[in-house]
């Protein structure tokens, strides 16, 4: 992460209730996200022979633990709109990891990231299970970049890209990089679509609007230390737009702008967006 326009708060002070709250939460969050994974593994052992680069049933067992995780919070999930049918990619803002949860909850996706995620300790080893795409921002790597978004768009998965190529405070959307939606233009794709989907996070009562966002140096286990310490949380809510047909539009840069303005538009309406 490296966006740090907007000033970050100041490291939290925990009070013995919060620290009470980490000791209650903290093992349960980690036995609900990593119990589970390792059945993940052991099921997709017999489920990658079977269906290959298709994952039938290994996806229920990622959208129960985003789903559980919030539960262990306390934090409300709000879904309105509905997911996209047929083949497509995703497109979200992007303000912190709890994206990752959000919007496996919410659906079947399957992430792409930049390839340095996947060395991070804990994250990277999450992702590389639950199928991330993998991908380094070097032009050379472009057309095998392209055959691999094809095989896996073909193989009924939903892509799911986060264009400002960092994260935020959630207050705002960065302009999006139109360089991946070209992807979405390859003839080897008809019918393409393109959804966009505003994640829109509700600080706590008294909170600072940008409680959840997670950007410039603010490190991992500090943001997922305020978290767990919450005595209350807020909400996130997760809109699906209507899908826009890649032949509609006039290229990427066009996409990539009308992607972005809905987004946007929805974080105005629901007054988080300065």
């Amino acid at each position: 992460m490296i966006w740090d326009d907007a000033p970050q708060p100041a490291p939290a002070r925990l009070a013995v209730a919060d620290w009470l709250r980490v000791a209650i939460r903290g093992p349960i969050l980690a036995a609900v996200v990593f119990g589970p994974l390792l059945v993940l593994l052991a099921l997709r052992l017999v489920e990658r022979p079977i269906h290959g680069v298709q994952r039938p049933w290994t996806p229920w067992i990622t959208q129960g633990v985003c789903k559980t995780a919030f539960r262990v919070l306390g934090m409300r999930r709000v879904v309105r709109g509905a997911p996209m049918r047929g083949t497509g990619a995703v497109v979200a803002n992007h303000s912190s990891w709890l994206d990752i949860f959000a919007l496996n909850a919410s659906k079947r996706v399957y992430f792409v990231s930049k390839s340095e995620v996947a060395g991070w300790p804990g994250i990277g080893w999450l992702a590389r299970a639950t199928g991330t795409v993998f991908i380094r921002r070097d032009r050379r790597d472009a057309r095998a970049q392209q055959a691999l978004f094809e095989d896996r768009l073909r193989a009924g998965h939903r892509l799911l890209f986060f264009p400002e190529g960092t994260s935020t405070d959630g207050r705002r959307v960065l302009a999006f990089k139109p360089t991946l939606f070209e992807a979405f233009f390859s003839a080897g794709l008809p019918g393409m679509q393109v959804q966009p989907v505003t994640v829109a996070y509700h600080a706590p009562p008294g909170a600072d609007a940008a409680f959840y966002g997670w950007w410039g140096d603010m490190g991992f286990a500090e943001h997922m230390l305020r978290m767990l310490a919450a005595p209350r949380h807020g909400r996130v809510e997760i809109v699906y737009h209507p899908p826009m047909p890649v032949a509609d539009t006039d290229g990427r840069k066009a996409l990539a702008r009308a992607v972005e303005t809905t987004i946007r538009a929805e974080l105005e309406a629901q007054g988080i967006a300065p």
